[in-house]
């Protein structure tokens, strides 16, 4: 399967490219995004692309957007992205890679939840006995389920930096006290309806990221991606034991060979091997027939 490691869609003009996501200005009011086959590790772009990789994001966001409108809006709108796109030549970086979303304005903000004691919080919980400022029992252990999920923010960094935890109070000093509050609410819904889902299919969401914006009205919508394996982690439940690491179908696979190596986790990063680009792609394809099993 051929990957797509930029896009090209000259006809439009383009907005930003992210670590994983090229945006275009569709017309006044819509953004087409573009979900490459980038994969970052530690905020740092990587050499490689993961073939299909953002198929699969964009059938996940595009199957959890529609799941949890209920309980939040989102950026979603009806129109094509093939038709976007003037030039028919453009439109083969846009098939099942692509879709058209309402222009909001972003928050500052990362919306991090987290069921699990693992990666920083589980640093944090041996340093402190609290998980960002949030203390919790003692004795828990690695990968071991928290008595509840946890709404930890952190800043959003741009390509090449590193986010940052911060406080609940710190986030409502960027974005506002009572949106802050929504944002917790909303993100602590979508991940226990997404974590009840994936349970049943097979998959435990530890933890998950999500990204919110303002429309012109002021209302919250959901946007970016939701509950992907860029966006989460995703563990296989029949593999799971506390006190260990688990079996996953997320891109701590590419984390786990990055930290073998000599590397300072800063740009310029290095190149993956063949076999871990291969076992990447299957693990995300996993993840998608999964949870998107009938």
């Amino acid at each position: 399967m051929d990957a797509v490691f930029e896009s090209a869609i000259n006809s439009l003009p383009l907005l930003h490219r992210g670590k994983v996501r090229d945006v275009y200005q569709a017309d006044d009011d819509h953004l087409l995004i573009v979900t490459t086959d980038r994969i970052s590790a530690f905020d740092v772009v990587l050499p490689n692309a993961i073939p299909g990789k953002g198929r699969v994001l964009t059938a996940l966001s595009d199957f959890w957007f529609a799941r949890t409108a209920a309980l939040v809006p989102n950026h979603q709108s009806d129109l094509d992205p093939l038709h976007a796109a003037p030039e028919l030549r453009e439109r083969r970086d846009l098939r099942e890679r692509s879709v058209v979303v309402k222009k909001t304005r972003p928050l500052p903000v990362e919306a991090i939840v987290r069921g699990y004691l693992l990666g920083s919080g589980w640093r944090d919980y041996r340093e402190t006995g609290a998980v960002c400022g949030i203390a919790l029992p003692a004795g828990l252990q690695l990968a071991e389920r928290l008595p509840q999920p946890l709404f930890t923010p952190s800043t959003k960094a741009a390509v090449g930096e590193h986010d940052v935890n911060i406080s609940f109070d710190a986030a409502a000093a960027q974005i506002g006290r009572d949106v802050a509050a929504r944002v917790r609410d909303a993100a602590l819904a979508i991940y226990r309806a997404g974590a009840e889902h994936a349970f049943r299919r097979g998959i435990i969401i530890a933890d998950a990221k999500f990204e919110f914006g303002l429309d012109r009205d002021g209302q919250l919508l959901l946007i970016d991606e939701v509950l992907t394996p860029d966006s989460s982690r995703f563990w296989d439940r029949q593999g799971y034991r506390p006190g260990a690491n688990p079996p996953n179908f997320d891109k701590q696979f590419v984390r786990d060979y990055l930290e073998t190596l000599d590397w300072d986790k800063t740009a310029p990063a290095p190149p993956l091997p063949d076999e871990v680009v291969r076992k990447t792609a299957e693990r995300y394809r996993r993840a998608h027939d999964l949870l998107l099993a009938d």
